[in-house]
């Protein structure tokens, strides 16, 4: 099977690492699939094309011998339905990684991205001084929650599936934070998830096209 993943040629050193395309290759490194990353630049972006393979001009869009799909939650489902080193055989096992996939989606992420985006985009301005202890108390309401259901669980559930591979590369954006360390479970499961070999696999895959890419000074 042809798997082709569009991924940026090059971005910023801040967000290497980070780009979502990494969701989509983590997913294809655990369940074991080859792959092409197809790289694009604002150039191709912006072409009729690209445009109709991911209509928003993002990364990444997913295609195969049978699919075109785009949206990386939408992406490492597909293949999670397709792999059991992803979600588990049974129809309630993938129904529960079905959820926490949404729920780092959903539940998580427009949480932590309301604070990277003060942090990032935005720091330094005057607005953000009164904008910002209420986005992290918003955050950290759901993070309290996620911490009491992780308890001193390994994963999610039972095994590693999509889902912590979701949740871990939602709450990995909070490294710059502070935020994981009043979480100790929390920051124990992002290193337990980040460490296995898969994960390193595919940020080395992300990460090589951006050093040979690199702007000359």
């Amino acid at each position: 099977m042809n798997i082709h993943v569009s991924a940026f040629r090059w971005v910023p050193q801040f967000a290497q690492g980070y780009v979502r395309d990494l969701r989509v290759r983590w997913a294809l490194e655990e369940a074991g699939l080859p792959y092409e990353a197809t790289l694009i630049d604002p150039a191709i972006q912006a072409t009729t094309a690209y445009r109709e393979w991911q209509p928003f001009g993002q990364v990444p869009a997913y295609r195969d011998d049978a699919v075109e799909i785009f949206e990386s939650g939408a992406i490492v489902l597909h293949l999670a339905m397709r792999s059991e080193a992803l979600a588990p055989a049974d129809e309630a096992g993938r129904a529960r990684v079905t959820t926490w996939v949404i729920a780092a989606l959903n539940s998580v992420e427009p949480h932590v991205q309301n604070l990277v985006q003060l942090d990032v985009f935005h720091a330094g301005e005057a607005w953000t001084k009164e904008r910002r202890p209420q986005a992290e108390a918003i955050l950290c309401k759901r993070l309290t929650a996620l911490s009491a259901w992780l308890g001193e669980r390994e994963f999610l559930e039972d095994r590693f599936t999509a889902g912590d591979l979701m949740m871990t590369m939602v709450l990995r954006e909070l490294a710059d934070t502070g935020l994981l360390e009043r979480y100790a479970n929390l920051g124990a499961y992002v290193r337990r998830c980040t460490d296995r070999p898969a994960f390193a696999r595919a940020l080395e895959a992300q990460l090589q096209p951006f050093r040979e890419n690199a702007p000359v000074a």
